[in-house]
Parts: C-alpha cells; structure tokens; sequence
C-alpha cells in the first residue's frame, strides 16, 4: 500500500457516511460484507482536507484504471449512486468495486470480497479533476 492507509478527504467521508446510512444495498450479503471491509478500513484512515490530499488517491469522480485478476484491464469513474451508470463506465461508490477502491492509490493492489468471491485488484491509474 502506497500510503500505509487509505486516504479520505474530511468532507468525503461526511457523504460517505450519509450514503451508508440511506443506502438499502446494506442488507445484501455481499454488500454487506464490502461496507464492513470499508468500515474497519476507515478506523485508521487518514482524513485530511481537499488541499492537502495526494492527487493519486480514488475520491468521488475519480477515474480509476485497473488491473483484475483475470488480466483485464477496466476504467471507471467513481460517483454516487443517483450517478451511477455501467453502460458508460460510472460506478457507484456503494457498489463492491467502488467500495473496494475508495480511499486507495494509483499502484496499490487489494483483495476484495465481490458477489463472485474475493479478487485482486490493481489500481494502475488514478486521475481526478486536477489531473484530468
């Protein structure tokens, strides 16, 4: 891991909350188990503010090329729910692979429990609004 934890800019984490405690996705097991996951992870999350967050870290808008553990490389972007849009690219940040990504950086690699089992996931490439 890049930067030892995940890093969540403050105001993030306050929609990110707001999201869990609305979201209905949370009574679905493997949902559930993709919450719990990022619930634990952000105990030692660093929280930092917009100004101060490295720009390769996966926030809301994010648009995150991976590498999944059949070898297919995948680009998203990274939205809130009422945003989310597979035929063009756009995960919900409640969705596992949103889950699993969040708070992460470019070059990190990360095991994640999705409806299909858990795999691995390399983040080859982070750009956000400063670097698009």
């Amino acid at each position: 891991m890049k930067y030892e934890t995940i890093i969540i800019d403050r105001r993030e984490l306050e929609t990110l909350k707001q999201l869990f405690s609305s979201s209905h996705n949370k009574y679905d097991k493997t949902y559930r188990l993709s919450f719990e996951k990022l619930v634990n992870e952000l105990k030692d999350a660093k929280i930092m503010d917009n100004t101060e967050l490295p720009e390769d870290i996966i926030r809301f808008n994010s648009i995150v090329t991976i590498k999944t553990a059949f070898n297919e490389q995948r680009t998203y972007q990274i939205v809130t729910p009422e945003k989310s849009d597979l035929a063009n690219n756009k995960i919900s940040v409640l969705a596992p692979m949103g889950l699993a990504l969040f708070g992460y950086a470019q070059n990190d690699t990360i095991d994640w429990q999705f409806p299909t089992g858990i795999n691995t996931i390399e983040i080859i490439k982070v750009k956000n609004s400063k670097t698009l």
